[in-house]
């Protein structure tokens, strides 16, 4: 089994979720709340982790957690965590359960409405090493949320925003690629084009930080080469494992910062919450990459080419067509129009995009005309 030490400490294997109970020992956790949905408490993982916690006794259970996490879910989590007197969280599920067990990590040890800690708001300085503890347990390939730093939540008032300290990062991650045969072939290409979108754009993203460039590169190869196998064939133990390491490898690496493509996505997904990040990340990144393809660093760098390479593309391929093409094979979508998003909603997807922090890391500036554009393009 690898034991991954890179932003936090990473067990990775088929049958990983056997190290369960000596995680919890390890961080002093012993009355976990377990954070998760109701689709994966109905799919039986639920059962297996309980197994796994040898009995613990103190155990509580949130399966209350919605397709995109919110304030409301944050309180009535929250509430149990503090009812139970438990002392540490096991998030059980995708992008959505974890980041929501990241929400409740903070708010259950800090004062204050969770506006207060968002990063558009400079609330990372006020998030203190008291949160409690969060061992994540992906169900899913795609946000890499189990390694990564920050919680995407949607405020009472409606915004998306990202919650971003390095105390929120869980202090164990454990991924067993078993976990995600039984995964929806839809969610398996949505979640597997959120993974590939998360190596692509933070390797775009100007920041120096070169290990994270060559995880985000390795991550792309790995997505690329194994989304469709995945997703045609659930039980293919090595196209979920590359999966599994690329949705992880994306979040090992996006620490360098994301760009349009998320600053839009989030701004949808305020706006409507049944709207998959995934899928709309894939039908974005097509008209983002041809956006910031004039920027200096993406040219001088001749990252477009080294993207192409990772892909197995030849040089002069057009990525976004390629992107594209996989999300045709892959049965998603390809445009907004079919989503349901419409020309008028443009000015309030616009200002969420320009006050997300995501919007601050693309390479090339993006003007409310720009993103009028890459709106137009996507449609």
């Amino acid at each position: 089994m690898a034991i991954i030490n890179y932003v936090t400490q990473v067990h990775f294997d088929f049958g990983a979720i056997s190290v369960l109970s000596d995680e919890c020992r390890r961080l002093g956790i012993r009355r976990p709340l377990i954070v998760t949905d109701k689709g994966v408490r109905e799919a039986g993982l639920i059962d297996l982790v309980h197994e796994n916690l040898k009995r613990m006794e103190g155990v509580g259970i949130f399966d209350g957690t919605p397709p995109n996490p919110n304030e409301g879910a944050v309180r009535a989590a929250v509430a149990m965590f503090k009812t139970g007197n438990h002392d540490g969280i096991v998030a059980v599920g995708g992008g959505s359960s974890i980041d929501l067990s990241k929400g409740v990590a903070l708010c259950a040890t800090h004062d204050g409405p969770l506006k207060t800690f968002a990063a558009i708001e400079g609330g990372a300085a006020r998030i203190t090493a008291a949160a409690a503890p969060v061992i994540a347990i992906p169900t899913t390939a795609g946000t890499g949320s189990e390694v990564g730093r920050g919680a995407i939540l949607i405020l009472d008032d409606g915004r998306k925003v990202g919650i971003l300290s390095p105390h929120l990062v869980p202090k164990s991650a454990i991924c067993d690629p078993a976990l995600t045969f039984c995964l929806p072939r839809g969610l398996t290409a949505a979640t597997g084009m959120d993974a590939i979108a998360h190596c692509i754009e933070t390797f775009l993203s100007p920041s120096f930080n070169p290990p994270a460039d060559g995880i985000a590169l390795d991550g792309l190869r790995r997505g690329w080469a194994n989304i469709l196998t995945a997703t045609r064939s659930p039980r293919d133990r090595d196209a979920r494992l590359n999966m599994m390491s690329a949705s992880m490898q994306g979040a090992m690496a996006f620490q360098k910062g994301l760009g349009c493509v998320h600053s839009l996505s989030h701004a949808l997904g305020g706006l409507n919450p049944t709207l998959h990040h995934g899928t709309l990340n894939a039908i974005l990144l097509p008209a983002v990459i041809a956006f910031n393809a004039t920027s200096d660093s993406v040219r001088q760098e001749r990252k477009l080419p080294r993207l192409a390479q990772a892909m197995g593309l030849p040089d002069n391929q057009d990525i976004g067509a390629s992107i594209k093409k996989m999300s045709e094979d892959l049965g998603l979508p390809t445009g907004l129009s079919v989503l349901g998003v419409t020309p008028e909603m443009y000015p309030a997807i616009i200002e969420g995009a320009l006050a997300d922090h995501s919007h601050k890391t693309n390479p090339r500036q993006a003007s409310a005309a720009d993103y009028v554009e890459l709106l137009q393009q996507s449609m």
